[in-house]
């Protein structure tokens, strides 16, 4: 079960300007909001630095500067050959709720477990093991040979797959990383 709960969930997710509009802006805050579960002090810290570099750069992409302005705080981009790094990732962003951890199940300090092991499996274990505590652990796509990835409640799963696809983000669960 989640370590969080929230009976105004659908007022969270007001995604209308004043004139009834969705707005790119709107539904960045929104994402920020579902991978930051329980955490709204970070989705504004990361909405702010989002609104900052959004002006210097320009808002052609405004997922990839959601990638940067989250990186191992609510998500991850790791190279698809580094297990190493993608289970740090995966560690630090469970690391924000206490009673989660994941059991790799093997010594991720250990060379021969990561020459065992590949993306696809620690996707997969890591995604099972967070359902069981109300997570989802999600795969979006990035640059080639990167695997990117972000954490939510699992009863999000339906608002978060209606997000990515307003913004244009191919997500699928990370049980389907493959």
């Amino acid at each position: 079960m989640a370590s969080y709960e929230d009976d105004d969930l659908d007022d969270r997710f007001d995604h209308d300007n004043e004139d009834g509009e969705d707005t790119v802006e709107n539904q960045v805050w929104a994402l920020l909001q579902l991978i930051n579960p329980g955490d709204e002090d970070s989705a504004l810290q990361q909405f702010n630095a989002w609104r900052e570099q959004t002006e210097e750069e320009g808002d052609d992409d405004p997922v990839r500067i959601v990638g940067q302005v989250i990186d191992w705080r609510a998500g991850f981009e790791v190279d698809m050959d580094d297990t190493r790094a993608l289970v740090e990732a995966i560690n630090e962003l469970t690391s924000r709720w206490n009673d989660v951890t994941i059991d790799w199940d093997g010594d991720p300090d250990d060379d021969e477990f990561h020459e065992n092991t590949d993306g696809p499996e620690l996707f997969g274990r890591a995604f099972d093991q967070l359902r069981e505590h109300g997570y989802t652990l999600w795969s979006r796509e990035a640059d080639d040979e990167v695997y990117a990835g972000w954490i939510t409640s699992s009863r999000d799963d339906e608002t978060m797959r209606e997000l990515a696809t307003a913004l244009g983000i191919n997500l699928r669960l990370g049980s389907q990383v493959g």
